[in-house]
């Protein structure tokens, strides 16, 4: 069964920076866009998107210039580079795919997900 699993949460201050990391099980995840979403109690918000070769970047307003999304196809992996985290980035992770090459912004085309990785910024 194809999985999608995230690392490399944790419990930072405000300031700090964390690399999240999303592996594909299967390589074929290579094919597609990736993308990182974040739940909090207030529901599941888009935070960042690539294209299948990484040449169309997407971003939130909320993270543009602290956040990094980037991939190694050959590890099948995407990656989440957060910098100067706030507490409101408070949330967990989850990435994802459309299974399309080009990366998209909106939840509803994204239909094979991660479990998620926790993201907690103290003050």
């Amino acid at each position: 069964q194809v999985q999608l699993v995230e690392s490399g949460g944790g419990l930072v201050q405000a300031g700090d920076s964390l690399r999240l990391s999303c592996t594909a099980s299967e390589r074929t995840f290579s094919d597609y866009a990736m993308a990182w979403f974040r739940q909090a109690p207030g529901g599941r918000a888009f935070v960042a998107s690539i294209s299948r070769s990484g040449p169309n970047i997407y971003y939130a307003d909320s993270v543009k210039g602290r956040f990094t999304i980037s991939r190694d196809n050959a590890k099948n992996t995407v990656y989440l580079q957060m910098n100067s985290l706030k507490p409101e980035d408070t949330a967990v992770y989850c990435c994802a795919t459309n299974f399309r090459a080009t990366a998209t912004t909106a939840e509803h085309t994204y239909v094979y997900w991660g479990q998620g990785t926790q993201v907690t910024v103290s003050s």
